[in-house]
């Protein structure tokens, strides 16, 4: 299989004889240069449970300014983590979320926001952007788990419009 990717992309040459990214990208794919997405401003809605005689699905809904809907399918355990930093309830042990939010201020770290980004074959992708140190970083995540850092950073969601586009034209 390594070679089928060789014959695909060709061997990243370089002084030293380290493998390295082609030119224009650095070596962390969360750094890559932002491409323009048109991003619109997102609200969370809520998150809901969808019960069918198939199957129970679990999603939070989030709702751009000109009221375009987009589920985001979740699993159980991040929706009662979505939820309950919406109701801003303590639970009795922390959640992941919870303690990183605790490791990142104790860093001195902030969410700025996090950006839904892409879609492809029915799958979300996003990134949270993250200040730390006078420097920001856009770090490649799940939507479940950037909404919930969101929620407890008290961080603005986005979201591209072309995902919106998409989202609007399609059936999940």
């Amino acid at each position: 299989m390594g070679s089928d990717f060789k014959d695909l992309f060709g061997e990243w040459p370089t002084d030293d004889g380290k493998r390295t990214p082609p030119d224009g990208f650095t070596s962390e794919p969360e750094n890559f240069q932002r491409r323009p997405l048109n991003e619109k401003e997102m609200s969370i809605v809520g998150v809901f449970e969808e019960h069918s005689e198939v199957s129970d699905k679990t999603f939070v809904m989030l709702r751009d300014n000109r009221a375009r809907d987009v589920r985001i399918w979740i699993s159980r355990d991040q929706a009662v983590a979505i939820s309950m930093a919406l109701e801003s309830e303590n639970p009795d042990r922390p959640f992941t979320h919870d303690r990183i939010k605790t490791i990142m201020d104790r860093l001195g770290a902030t969410v700025e926001r996090i950006t839904i980004d892409d879609l492809w074959q029915d799958t979300f992708y996003a990134k949270i952007t993250l200040t730390a140190n006078g420097e920001t970083f856009d770090i490649d995540a799940r939507p479940s788990d950037s909404i919930a850092l969101a929620v407890r950073f008290r961080a603005p969601i986005y979201m591209a419009e072309s995902v919106l586009e998409t989202v609007s034209t399609r059936q999940f």
